[in-house]
């Protein structure tokens, strides 16, 4: 069992739902990332997705694009985002880790270090599930099933606008869990609206039969707690990364700690 269907296990026969936080890796300060990690995990953290910087993020708003510029300019690439994973899994053995990013980190990895050498890295660093947010679900039967061969999911994107086809696609190779995009458009764009997400997940669980995660929109312990009640899991991205840019070095930690609790007590509440 992956360390992520283990916690979604552990979550589900307590009565929990997963709070899983982005963060930009390299941002804003390029040492800060595993520390970061930390203090999110210690606020209440149960799975971290990890955004790898890349210069056409085509699924991210303004907010996150300006996170991997920065991150960008200060020499964050995958390599050095394989490190921070590994620094954060020297003291901490048990929370899941995915990559999110796009397809072009994943092939110029392979294209500089090898064939296959993406996977093997990430899996020796403590990577538990890949997003690759331009990869469609039906060129990645080959992909999908080397990396279950090294023991890490590959985690799809879900949107209002997805055909029951498509859903029928990703459940074929989806593993850990799926995460359902609330809005159409780009991260931290527009208004969520709670009650077409509830509409929404049942349609989803006909075909996925993994948990469901839900992003895009969420930026506050009420949206949270309503978003709580239906899915599996809440994300939180850019309300993270705002918070992230408006701190000094010696207090990003805390802020984003102190705002990670408040979500974590809405969704226990």
């Amino acid at each position: 069992m992956s360390r992520l269907a283990a916690k979604f296990a552990s979550l589900k026969s307590a009565g929990r739902k997963a709070l899983i936080p982005y963060v930009t890796a390299g941002f804003p300060f390029a040492d800060i990332t595993p520390e970061l990690m930390h203090g999110m995990v210690a606020a209440g953290a149960d799975v971290i997705e990890l955004g790898v910087p890349f210069s056409d993020p085509m699924a991210d708003g303004p907010v996150i694009q300006k996170a991997g510029e920065k991150a960008l300019a200060l020499g964050i690439g995958m390599v050095q985002v394989l490190a921070m994973v590994k620094t954060f899994r020297a003291k901490d053995s048990t929370t899941p880790m995915v990559l999110m990013g796009y397809a072009n980190p994943v092939e110029r990895y392979d294209l500089v270090h090898g064939k296959d050498t993406f996977i093997r890295d990430a899996a020796e660093s403590g990577v538990d599930g890949i997003l690759v947010v331009d990869y469609p679900p039906e060129e990645c039967e080959e992909f999908a099933a080397k990396l279950k061969a090294s023991n890490l999911d590959l985690i799809f994107l879900l949107a209002p606008t997805s055909t029951d086809e498509r859903m029928r696609q990703v459940a074929r190779v989806a593993s850990g869990y799926v995460y359902y995009v609330s809005l159409k458009g780009v991260t931290g764009a527009g208004h969520l609206d709670t009650d077409a997400v509830e509409q929404a997940l049942p349609r989803i669980r006909r075909h996925v039969n993994i948990p469901v995660g839900v992003g895009f929109g969420i930026r506050d312990a009420a949206t949270a707690k309503a978003i709580g009640k239906v899915a599996d899991a809440v994300v939180i991205g850019t309300k993270i990364i705002q918070l992230l840019e408006t701190q000094p070095r010696d207090q990003a930690v805390a802020t984003v700690a102190d705002f990670l609790r408040g979500i974590r007590s809405a969704l226990d509440a």
